[in-house]
């Protein structure tokens, strides 16, 4: 069980927060009495014991982690060349020989008909983002899978599949709607995500909604800010207008 400084902290943090949840203040209503981020508020409102705030260390991303299973895949069917399969990674992806190597150093270590890993955080969160039509059929069978085994993870699916579809068919008018029902849901993250699209809803909703929006404009204010940090900053308006005109 944690126990020290932090952990008190954590406590007496938690406790607070569904004191006042208790007394019917809103979550937004809390973060700011107590001066806090919203995402604090909601992290320590959708725990249901304060052990649950303290974040684990996980292991770091890599940029093998959407080719392992691919190499699992060619190790157990008898393909076990380190080199043979960097060079066929490569190709696809920047990683170098040793990542290859290691990862399939574990493999060499794995006891035969050890279970199949499970997948990693991004690529469960790759499964869910991309469009199901550019999904393989290995993705779409492990995405069913995990939403078989967790309802809250295939909620948030629904939710997102929702927003995909405003997003790109730009049904703004559909946003509110998808605000309240993510709202309700009281998913971690997720509705964080929503509430905060609160802030501008107006802006938002224009913006998928509407066929016109300000990238033009954002794109020739970071070319010229882009321009000027070649020039280490110190490039006055002439300076500037002449290395804009020559571009």
């Amino acid at each position: 069980m944690p126990a020290g400084r932090r952990a008190e902290r954590k406590k007496a943090a938690h406790a607070l927060v569904h004191e006042l949840l208790a007394q019917g203040h809103s979550r937004r209503a809390i973060a700011r009495q107590l001066g806090w981020g919203l995402n604090t508020v909601l992290r320590y409102a959708n725990a249901a014991r304060w052990q649950d705030t303290i974040r684990e260390n996980r292991p770091r991303p890599s940029r093998l982690d959407p080719y392992k299973p691919y190499l699992e895949r060619r190790f157990a069917a008898g393909c076990t060349s380190v080199t043979h399969l960097h060079s066929v990674v490569a190709d696809n992806a920047p990683v170098t020989y040793q990542m290859v190597r290691a990862h399939i150093a574990t493999l060499r270590g794995a006891p035969a008909g050890a279970p199949p890993r499970p997948p990693t955080v991004r690529q469960v969160t790759g499964w869910l983002t991309r469009h199901h039509t550019a999904l393989s059929e290995d993705d779409r069978a492990g995405l069913k899978d995990v939403l078989a085994r967790c309802p809250e993870l295939d909620m948030a699916a629904g939710h997102v599949r929702d927003f995909g579809e405003i997003l790109s068919d730009r049904l703004g008018a559909r946003l509110p709607a998808w605000i309240d029902a993510v709202d309700a849901s009281q998913l971690p993250g997720l509705t964080g995500f929503a509430l905060h699209l609160l802030r501008d809803l107006d802006a938002v909703t224009a913006g998928l909604t509407l066929h016109w929006s300000s990238g033009s404009i954002e794109g020739a204010v970071n070319r010229i800010k882009k321009i000027k940090r070649q020039l280490y900053g110190r490039a006055g308006f002439e300076l500037l207008r002449k290395m804009i005109l020559l571009q």
